[in-house]
């Protein structure tokens, strides 16, 4: 075997050189962009932290309704009243800690007319007869706190909503309201907390079960970013290697190169 064939050419090296610092460059660029999305996603954490535990306010009405976005008003601690509209409540497939079963939503119509859906909690498949999650009077008034969440749209994962067939995956608050005939509807559901501690309760009112709201975010962006700036430090070695063996070689007196 020859001695060219054996070594690469210097423009095989130089090739390789720069494919080496571009890909260093590019994976130090990707590290970099997970730093800043660290940053991002704990400054997050830390709002919706502070709106889960700060005191209930009024929940948006119609004036506010077109400002509403998920960065700004996600888990924001609300607090609405009103009467309950429970002809037109819907059941949402849930899994929670509790097990399988659904999500009752229900409209509360405001002073002002207009209506939110309310998230009341959970119930299990045995319960999900209006009957027997005590789904009261036309006329029975609420005070409800919770948490503002945005809507759902579509579905839950390789599952569609389908308003037909009463198969609803996700709280996707315009498909609800359309399917009920309902107007003037918040953009918007509110999850309901728990009762307090110590609220008295019969067996009929112990459904739903409301207070199941799960707060948490994926946050690996550490992990994505120590990944990347491996990968960048391991091409800045590579592109050393190729840079520290070229002048070795020439000194060993590889073809095309003047010994004299």
């Amino acid at each position: 075997m020859s001695a060219s064939a054996r070594h690469p050419t210097p423009a095989a090296r130089l090739l390789a050189l720069v494919a080496a610092l571009l890909a260093c460059g590019l994976f130090f660029a990707f590290g970099s962009w997970q730093v800043q999305r660290l940053g991002w996603k704990l400054a997050l954490i830390e709002r919706v932290e502070q709106r889960v535990h700060a005191p209930a306010v009024a929940a948006p009405g119609p004036a506010q309704w077109p400002r509403l976005n998920a960065a700004d008003d996600e888990y924001r601690h609300v607090q609405a009243t009103g009467t309950w509209r429970h002809e037109a409540e819907t059941l949402v497939q849930a899994s929670t800690e509790l097990g399988a079963g659904f999500w009752v939503l229900t409209p509360l119509r405001r002073a002002d007319g207009s209506l939110v859906l309310v998230n009341r909690g959970f119930v299990p498949p045995a319960q999900r007869a209006p009957a027997d999650h005590a789904a009261l009077g036309q006329d029975e008034r609420a005070t409800v706190s919770g948490l503002l969440r945005i809507t759902e749209p579509g579905g839950g994962f390789l599952r569609r909503n389908d308003a037909a067939a009463e198969r609803w995956y996700s709280r996707d608050v315009p498909a609800i309201a359309a399917a009920r005939h309902l107007q003037n509807v918040a953009p918007y559901f509110i999850d309901a907390e728990a009762p307090p501690r110590g609220a008295a309760a019969s067996a009929a009112s112990a459904w739903p079960v409301g207070g199941l709201t799960v707060v948490s975010f994926h946050n690996n962006h550490l992990v994505y970013a120590v990944t990347w700036y491996t990968l960048a430090l391991m091409a800045g070695w590579a592109a050393w290697r190729v840079f520290r063996d070229a002048p070795s070689r020439r000194a060993d007196g590889l073809p095309g190169v003047d010994r004299n």
